[in-house]
């Protein structure tokens, strides 16, 4: 074989690759929207891959909406803004200070606060819930929002620690020549330097406080609180007033923000994960 025909073949094997992978990912999809899209006599015929037009999904809509889907869905907009936007922020000032500005024992300080990733979240659930009760933030939102942020800083302090170690000293040097300070350093050069690796921190933190269960089930239990994982959940003991076609179009709802928001970062999610995967090595 000569080398046009070798490339070809890795062309088509990697077209086929992709194909299958997209049909894999799509077929549980397109079998959610149809579904989704049915009355509830449509439904109870059993014929689960039979396309029907019509409106179906916006009257789901609203009585998913109306049950309790809406207070979930705003609840995990708030929390995934809030907790992401929180994180991110405390994680790019701790980062700035270890690197940056070399405080002492700036090392140990990033190894305390990444360490707690290092334990298995489950191992906080006790002592969380008896301290929020304790406390009197037990269902509570500022409660959710508190405990996202402190899982999340770690992971974006990892991060950006990681993009401030490439950041080249002499943009550092140059700017205290010219008589800047330690915050318009920060302000000024590198906050704008550093608009993709905090876009794919916050896109990765938001999608996982949205696709939290654990914490929201065991520190909220009213659906005034509670996100929207957990109130799918609780759509059990709704079975009986709801029927499949509206419970799936629940689903249909709670994984469109996370996409809306995937689509709207895509450009600086992928200049993040090439910042990334460049500079793995120097962290």
């Amino acid at each position: 074989m000569n080398y046009k025909t070798i490339e070809r073949i890795k062309i088509v094997t990697g077209l086929s690759a992709m194909a299958i992978i997209v049909m894999a990912w799509l077929y549980p999809v397109f079998f959610l929207v149809v579904n989704a899209n049915k009355t509830a006599s449509q439904y109870a015929k059993g014929d689960k891959t039979e396309i029907i037009w019509g409106t179906s999904i916006i009257d789901n809509a609203i009585t998913a909406w109306n049950k309790g889907i809406g207070d979930g869905v705003l609840n995990s907009l708030l929390y995934g803004f809030a907790g992401s936007a929180l994180a991110v922020f405390f994680a790019f000032i701790a980062a700035y200070g270890i690197v940056r500005l070399k405080i002492k024992n700036g090392l140990i300080w990033f190894l305390i606060i990444y360490s707690g990733t290092v334990f298995p979240f489950q191992m906080y659930l006790l002592p969380l819930f008896e301290a929020y009760v304790a406390i009197g933030i037990y269902n509570t939102k500022i409660g959710l929002i508190l405990v996202y942020v402190g899982l999340c800083i770690p992971f974006a302090t990892f991060v950006l620690r990681g993009f401030f170690l490439t950041v080249p000293w002499e943009i550092q040097e140059a700017a205290k020549i010219e008589g800047a300070s330690n915050f318009q350093i920060l302000y000024k050069i590198m906050l704008p330097m550093a608009k993709a690796p905090l876009l794919l921190v916050f896109l990765i933190q938001f999608t996982w406080i949205w696709n939290d269960l654990l914490f929201g089930m065991v520190l909220s239990r009213s659906v005034g609180v509670r996100p929207i994982t957990t109130v799918l959940t609780g759509m059990k003991d709704l079975y009986a007033s709801m029927d499949g076609p509206t419970i799936l179009t629940a689903t249909v709802m709670a994984s469109i923000p996370t996409l809306l928001i995937f689509l709207l970062l895509q450009k600086h999610f992928i200049r993040g994960l090439t910042l990334g995967s460049m500079n793995a090595g120097k962290g």
